[in-house]
């Protein structure tokens, strides 16, 4: 895999994933980018040590093998990984995973809007955000 990571997405649903990375791309935000269908290939990425940890991880929750809340609890338990911004962007509106995401450390939760010009603006605006307008540590 590559090890040039800005922005890694685990998303497991592909037409979610599809938007997503073609809003990207269309603001030219998506160009390391790595997607990632769960949330096992998610922690086997981020816990492999040949690989740069990324700028933004874009996590959804409901995904199989290892769900997001699960991956949130490792990246944030990591003290090498904890200051990684996670942002989740799911289509759970359930109260139990928002308190859980922010109580795990998450820097930002957002609910998949289902209108397709509002999904499109959201991630664009995640994206312009974190890799353009927020300073990150200097480890990262």
């Amino acid at each position: 895999m590559n090890n040039a990571v800005e922005i890694l997405l685990v998303e497991d649903n592909p037409d979610d994933a599809g938007l997503t990375i073609r809003t990207l791309n269309k603001n030219n935000l998506a160009n390391h980018l790595l997607h990632l269908e769960d949330g096992q290939e998610a922690l086997d990425f981020l816990f492999n040590e040949n690989n740069k940890m990324p700028k933004l991880i874009l996590l959804d929750l409901k995904m199989p093998k290892v769900d997001g809340i699960d991956v949130l609890r490792r990246i944030k338990a990591d003290v090498n990984k904890r200051t990684i911004p996670v942002v989740v962007l799911t289509s759970s509106k359930e109260e139990r995973d928002i308190v859980e995401a922010y109580k795990l450390g998450v820097n930002a939760y957002i609910v998949k809007p289902v209108d397709f010009d509002q999904f499109v603006k959201a991630i664009t605006q995640v994206g312009l955000f974190w890799l353009v307008v927020n300073q990150p540590p200097a480890e990262q």
